[in-house]
């Protein structure tokens, strides 16, 4: 029996302004917080982020940046 190793591509999600939005993987070897502080600079809401646990969806592993501001009032 042949073993055939698979290679998921990386998919980084964030929601802005209302919209989800797929930011592509920046380089491999990045781990999920270092891409995300790599789109802090362009994406100003993940400053305050947090990288959810990857969830392999349509061949792909998903990766969501969640703000952890809350709302006033």
């Amino acid at each position: 029996m042949n073993l055939i190793a698979t290679t998921y591509k990386r998919v980084f999600i964030i929601q802005d302004k209302g919209q989800p939005v797929e930011l592509a993987d920046p380089e491999r070897s990045l781990s999920p917080q270092a891409v995300l502080n790599f789109y802090a600079n362009s994406y100003p809401l993940l400053t305050t982020a947090k990288v959810s646990e990857g969830q392999v969806r349509n061949d792909r592993i998903e990766y969501r940046f969640d703000s952890v501001m809350g709302t006033k009032g």
